[in-house]
């Protein structure tokens, strides 16, 4: 993830002065995601984030409307990086858990969209739109294009039951930070988890 002298350094026509409105938008949304990734939705407000980002609240309001259309804002993760990640779902359906397993963990790992994850993963402890927005990403969006090569029975329920044991594998590496899982790599994950997720995904149900 970029830092907000990082995109300074690149938005800036130098010492003091901005490249315009599309560098000034860009410097709050990375200011924003940092201050929601650390403290969640309710922790992070427009005062600490503009002043981490150098504007004036009033600036983030014409941007961004509120702080709820801002944190929208943070939580964007381009469509062209869930497609290529989701393209891992094609093939063999007595190897889609690992598959499953390995796009989910590159996700958290890839800084274009584990910022937008961390945000609102952290956020939605506290605040029911962050959680609903948590599903959305990790559950709709992610796990919608698994659904075709799922068993015909209760899809909706296997991937439900995916969902949470890939988000509590995630969630406990990556935001927790609860050892050892943290000092595991890809590989040994998803050799660990992808049996249960093949399970869950195309093996008979109780």
């Amino acid at each position: 993830m970029m830092s907000y002298s990082a995109v300074m350094a690149v938005s800036s026509d130098g010492p003091g002065r901005r490249a315009g409105d599309s560098g000034t938008r860009a410097a709050i949304l990375v200011a924003a995601r940092d201050q929601f990734a650390a403290k969640g939705y309710g922790g992070a407000s427009l005062r600490t984030i503009a002043a981490a980002a150098g504007v004036d609240t009033a600036l983030i309001r014409h941007f961004f409307g509120s702080k709820d259309g801002l944190f929208a804002a943070t939580l964007h993760v381009p469509e062209e990086i869930l497609q290529h990640m989701l393209g891992a779902l094609d093939g063999p359906s007595d190897r889609l858990g690992e598959r499953m397993v390995d796009m989910y963990l590159r996700l958290w790992e890839d800084p274009a969209t584990a910022g937008p994850i961390l945000a609102v993963a952290r956020s939605a402890i506290s605040s029911d739109k962050a959680a609903d927005r948590l599903r959305n990403i990790l559950g709709a969006v992610v796990f919608r294009r698994a659904l075709p090569h799922l068993a015909a029975d209760h899809a909706d329920v296997r991937v439900a039951l995916a969902g949470a044991h890939l988000m509590g594998v995630a969630l406990a590496r990556d935001v927790v930070r609860v050892e050892p899982l943290t000092a595991l790599d890809r590989d040994a994950l998803i050799a660990m988890c992808a049996p249960a997720i093949q399970r869950y995904l195309t093996q008979p149900l109780p």
